[in-house]
């Protein structure tokens, strides 16, 4: 980063890689869970409000976001440093933009399911990554500052729920979702 000072100026100390987060108290920060089996076919509603991933401090801020199928994803540069937007995904159209320094913010959605999540990298800091889940369905979170996440109003059922991280692969768990009920299920990743 030290050879792009309008990158380096941002930060007073070192800047770690956020490819393993491990939390104060010794979970895990920027694992992606979704519902990945047992829900009803249906038609979901699209979130109106957009989710935000900005470039800052040459950054990908946050790390790991998800999004519906066809919700609007905002990509803004807060930096004073050209990026290039560098999505690779499987399932949905490749692009590459640039963007300027505050330059517009680039709209985009996507129109097909895609977990694991859509690496994001700027060609021209290949330091900065990012990951976006795209799911057809609201119940889906990522991992915080505790390692916890919650999927909230999911309706009773069976269902198998999938934890996806860049570093840690993909594990999956069981649950069983009560009327009225709230389910706490510890899902284990292992550096191995």
């Amino acid at each position: 980063m030290d050879a792009t000072p309008a990158c380096a100026k941002q930060h007073k100390g070192p800047i770690y890689s956020e490819d393993a987060v491990i939390n104060a108290n010794g979970t895990l920060k920027n694992a992606f869970v979704y519902i990945k089996s047992g829900l009803a076919k249906r038609d979901y509603p699209v979130p109106p409000a957009p989710v935000k991933l900005d470039q800052k401090g040459c950054i990908y801020v946050p790390h790991v976001v998800g999004v519906m199928v066809n919700q609007t994803l905002e990509i803004s540069n807060s930096d004073d440093t050209n990026h290039n937007i560098h999505p690779m995904p499987k399932e949905n159209r490749e692009w590459n933009e640039s963007q300027p320094p505050k330059g517009d913010v680039k709209v985009k959605t996507f129109p097909k399911e895609e977990v694991p999540p859509i690496l994001f990298k700027c060609n021209v800091h290949p330091w900065m990554r990012a990951w976006v889940g795209v799911v057809s369905h609201p119940y889906f979170a990522v991992s915080g500052e505790e390692g916890t996440f919650t999927l909230k109003d999911v309706p009773p059922g069976e269902y198998m729920v999938g934890a996806w991280h860049e570093r840690f692969g993909v594990k999956e768990v069981k649950v069983k979702v009560e009327a009225k009920q709230s389910l706490t299920a510890d899902i284990t990743f292992s550096a191995n």
